[in-house]
């Protein structure tokens, strides 16, 4: 690892152990009250996949984790298969594992830059520019904020009985670093859950499953020390459990990746 990786880099840093399998670690700097977050865990498991898979030119368009439980602060270990290698895309599975029980099941599909038959976008959302807005304190109850320059932008604050169940804003870094794909499956799932505002009092919300699909490999490769606009929404919560798809936007209003995740709606224990 290079001394000048940053502090993403180091924390999600994967090495070979041969037959498909590598190692990472899970730090205690990138949890919420719940334990390790889901978008870091997937950064890690990406990681893994990208280094097993080995073609800078194959980048990732998609990638969904299954979490079946935690893992600890720690070693892990990812066992990566590559399941399909066609002339334009390869489909890769990891199984990600601590102390021998399962905690990560994922799938992810990796192509070369093609032609499509036509391009087409929506707009992105009004924003005030992150300079014009104050920094979020960090919350001591959620490690992994500190790592992050967090500016909100959409939705009320947590717990303030918001009427829509939206959250968002400016996101980067503290220690910036390259808009990698990992960086994205990081960011999908780093800004307080859409239901927050909406709540009038604390709430759990661990992930089920995240999907990222990424949307512009090449636009977001350019992108180094900047802020990346997220917004996240829900549309309903029932039997404890909501769905909430996000968004990700360079400056220049360039979709850099959408994401879809199933999560626990769960009134926190007193």
């Amino acid at each position: 690892m290079s001394a000048l990786a940053t502090a993403f880099e180091r924390a999600t840093a994967v090495a070979p152990l041969g037959d498909g399998a590598w190692r990472g670690t899970c730090e205690p700097a990138w949890s919420t009250q719940l334990g390790a977050n889901g978008g870091y865990i997937a950064a890690i498991v990406l990681r893994a996949m990208i280094d097993e898979l080995d073609e800078p030119d194959r980048r990732p368009r998609s990638l969904t984790c299954h979490y079946l439980r935690p893992p600890r602060t720690g070693e892990l270990c990812i066992e990566v298969v590559i399941e399909r290698h066609g002339r334009t895309m390869s489909t890769v599975t990891a199984r990600l594992t601590q102390g021998g029980r399962l905690c990560v099941i994922a799938v992810a599909a990796f192509a070369i830059e093609l032609v499509g038959a036509a391009d087409y976008a929506q707009a992105p959302p009004d924003a005030p520019a992150p300079e014009a807005l104050a920094p979020l304190e960090p919350p001591p109850e959620v490690p992994m904020v500190a790592q992050f320059d967090v500016r909100p932008t959409f939705g009320g604050e947590r717990y303030s009985g918001a009427s829509e169940t939206v959250s968002g804003g400016w996101l980067r870094f503290a220690d910036p670093q390259p808009l990698d794909p990992p960086a994205l499956a990081m960011y999908s799932d780093a800004w307080l859950p859409s239901p927050f505002p909406h709540l009038t009092g604390p709430a759990l919300a661990p992930t089920i499953d995240l999907t990222v699909h990424f949307r512009d490999p090449v636009a977001a490769a350019a992108i180094a020390d900047e802020h990346v606009l997220a917004l996240f929404r829900s549309t309903t919560s029932s039997g404890a459990f909501f769905e909430e798809d996000g968004q990700l936007w360079s400056r220049d209003g360039t979709l850099l990746a959408q994401s879809r995740q199933l999560a626990l709606l769960l009134p926190e224990p007193r």
